[in-house]
Order: structure tokens, then C-alpha cells, then sequence
């Protein structure tokens, strides 16, 4: 199995910007997609967005336009740029990962934005 640990979360500013990280354990080049969700206090864990093994993505609507998904298989890494934070961006932050028979999940990381 795959481990996926996130990272770059924090506190920020609105407006300010971050990069979550999430390193794999192992080779990626098979989990397809590859994600980001995050959960608000008191809400479900929400898509934000997802990537294909050929790079093709996938946005929730609330953050098109300022955040921005990648991958690198050759460093078992995703990357999710998240630029213009609002504090309604406040959440826990979780990679994930799927193949035909498992689903990956990361522990999160926390990304606060203050007004």
C-alpha cells in the first residue's frame, strides 16, 4: 500500500497564498486520479480538485481560477497552488488517491485564513 503525507498548510492572510504538498510512499504513476479534498468544521469533506495520470483536471467550482493542481510521478508528489485565500478556504486539507482497488487518504494538513 501507498502512504500519502501531506504538508505546507498553515496560517495566511486573505489574499495570501499557499502549497500543499503530498508525497507518496511509493510510485503514483498508477493512482489515477490523484486529489485534493479539505472539511470545515461542522461540514463534509468537499472535492477541491483532481488530476489524471496524463495531467487532465478537475475544479470545484468555489475555486477555480485560484487554485492549481499538479503531479510529479517521477517524485511520487501532487502539488495543489492555492493562491487569492479567502477565510471560507479555512479547512483541513486531505490528498487523495485512487486505483480500481483501494482508496488513498492522507492525515491533512490545516489551512487557516484570517480576514
Amino acid at each position: 500500500q501507498v502512504q500519502l503525507v501531506e504538508s505546507g498548510g498553515g496560517l495566511v492572510q486573505a489574499g495570501g497564498s499557499l502549497r500543499l504538498s503530498c508525497a507518496a510512499s511509493g510510485s503514483i504513476a498508477s493512482i489515477n486520479p490523484m486529489g485534493w479534498y479539505r472539511q470545515a468544521p461542522g461540514k463534509q469533506r468537499e472535492l477541491v480538485a483532481t488530476i489524471t495520470s496524463r495531467g487532465s483536471t478537475n475544479y470545484a467550482d468555489s475555486v477555480k481560477g485560484r487554485f492549481t493542481i499538479s503531479r510529479d510521478n517521477a517524485k511520487n508528489t501532487v502539488y495543489l497552488q492555492m493562491n487569492s485565500l479567502k477565510p471560507e478556504d479555512t479547512a483541513v486539507y486531505y490528498c487523495n488517491g485512487k486505483t480500481v482497488f483501494y482508496t488513498y487518504w492522507g492525515q491533512g494538513t490545516q489551512v487557516t485564513v484570517s480576514s
